[in-house]
């Protein structure tokens, strides 16, 4: 029976609220009554959750492009390529990580490509949300909505997670609302399952189907410890194995999106792979689990903080690395210029070093993300000719929107309505508030010009 890994088209949305991280280990939790004459049960700590799970309704067109060979370019204009448009409507939801703000979290897939996107929360309210950023190799999305009265799943720190922990997995499995499944936690740091580029996964046997892609996993005390992402099994269906994003990668990503705009990603600067019986045994080492650095960049975090080909990594934070895969991860989903503590083995002896994480994107985000007339372009943070700070045009694909309103690779956008711009932030921010025609300030060499958006 061939075995497939599959994303969960149909997805459910969490609110969760950032001033109740957790509760103390000594608390009574809410599924035991406190009448004999009842059986224990998860209904009061679900009484308090589900009113907290929302629907995501998404349209939007994927477009598609396709080669055209120069024999047949004639039929098309003389394009090189073929471009189709295919309207489509999706069903979802997502995490709000603060209620006052109105920050809703969800997968990726579920909005991505998205022009409209409708958040329906449990009271029957329907709201707009507007897209605040996303990471594709992650899966995680922001969105943002206004309401009042919303209601909040506290976040729980999903590093404490341990095998066999109980959970409760929250969404909306073939279009039924406010499904509940249970299980337990049945491994974790699940990695080279090829979904994304970061995967870093929580499996557990909690019967999660097509449709709880962006829904809870809490624990029972109802808090947060994941985002319901993937299934791992024939034709879609669920044969217990089910993957979520931890709470705190989804949050590390989230903040970043919140502060810069966009995921920044950490860079320590180290190619390896993972410690097993052939490598210990070749290299005479003392431990079969972790991450062998093979090779240092230069210039790189790990040149500066002192790591050296040979190192084992086996600790992130006092936190176990049991692989390479997994060092990529944890790092990738760590902002750039955080202080990491890493403890590595060198010839027999453990040693703690302190490191400074670089950036491994330069900031590069999709431009359709912050506008549409801007796709096709890859946006990066950097300098003007004259070294001014702005967003350069790194890549721009013939025939698409911005290539339509004028922009040319190379070019460096400073300003937007006459208002300075030096970072993609600063442009998100500038464009979302702008209404009507809007003004590009570009710099192209040395001439400054203005491209219209209407």
């Amino acid at each position: 029976m061939k075995k497939v890994v599959n994303r969960l088209v149909l997805t459910t949305a969490i609110i969760v609220g950032t001033a109740s991280l957790g509760m103390s280990a000594n608390a009574a939790l809410p599924f035991f009554s406190s009448d004999k004459n009842e059986v224990p049960t998860l209904a009061p700590m679900l009484e308090e959750t589900t009113p907290a799970i929302v629907s995501i309704a998404v349209e939007g067109t994927q477009v598609s492009r396709q080669r055209v060979p120069e024999m047949f370019r004639h039929f098309f204009g003389g394009s090189d390529e073929q471009v189709q448009e295919r309207p489509f409507k999706g069903l979802g939801s997502g995490v709000i990580i603060d209620a006052k703000q109105g920050y809703v979290v969800t997968n990726n897939h579920v909005v991505d490509n998205a022009n409209e996107i409708t958040v329906k929360l449990t009271d029957g309210r329907e709201l707009k949300a507007k897209k605040l950023g996303a990471d594709a190799q992650s899966d995680i999305a922001l969105l943002q909505i206004e309401a009042k009265d919303l209601h909040a799943v506290p976040l729980a720190n999903s590093d404490k997670l341990r095998v066999g922990d109980f959970v409760v997995a929250i969404g909306n499995p073939f279009g039924l609302n406010q499904t509940v499944t249970s299980g337990i936690v049945s491994a974790l740091g699940r990695s080279g399952l090829n979904i994304g580029g970061y995967e870093d996964f929580i499996q557990t046997d909690a019967a999660i189907n097509r449709g709880n892609s962006g829904g809870a996993l809490v624990n029972l005390r109802g808090e947060l410890i994941g985002i319901n992402t993937a299934i791992f099994g024939p034709n879609g269906g669920n044969v217990g194995i089910g993957f979520a994003i931890p709470s705190n990668m989804m949050k590390s990503l989230v903040d970043q999106i919140i502060e810069f705009g966009e995921v920044r990603r950490g860079l320590l600067g180290v190619i390896g792979q993972d410690v097993d019986a052939g490598l210990a045994d070749a290299m005479n080492l003392d431990v079969n689990k972790g991450a062998f650095v093979s090779e240092v960049s230069p210039d790189s975090a790990a040149e500066k903080g002192g790591i050296e080909s040979g190192d084992i990594i086996t600790h992130i934070n006092g936190l176990a690395v049991t692989s390479f895969q997994e060092l990529r991860a944890k790092i990738g989903t760590m902002g750039a210029g955080t202080e990491v503590e890493l403890t590595i083995l060198r010839k027999g002896k453990s040693r703690d070093i302190e490191v400074t994480l670089g950036d491994a994107t330069g900031a590069v985000v999709a431009a359709r993300e912050i506008h549409p007339a801007l796709e096709g372009a890859t946006l990066t943070n950097g300098k003007t000719a004259r070294g001014n700070d702005g967003v350069v045009i790194s890549d721009i694909q013939n025939r698409s929107p911005a290539a339509s309103i004028g922009l040319q690779d190379g070019d460096v956008i400073v300003g937007v309505n006459r208002a300075r711009v030096t970072t993609v932030a600063d442009l998100r921010r500038q464009m979302d508030e702008s209404d009507g025609v809007i003004a590009l300030n570009v710099q192209r060499g040395k001439t400054s010009l203005y491209l219209v958006i209407r």
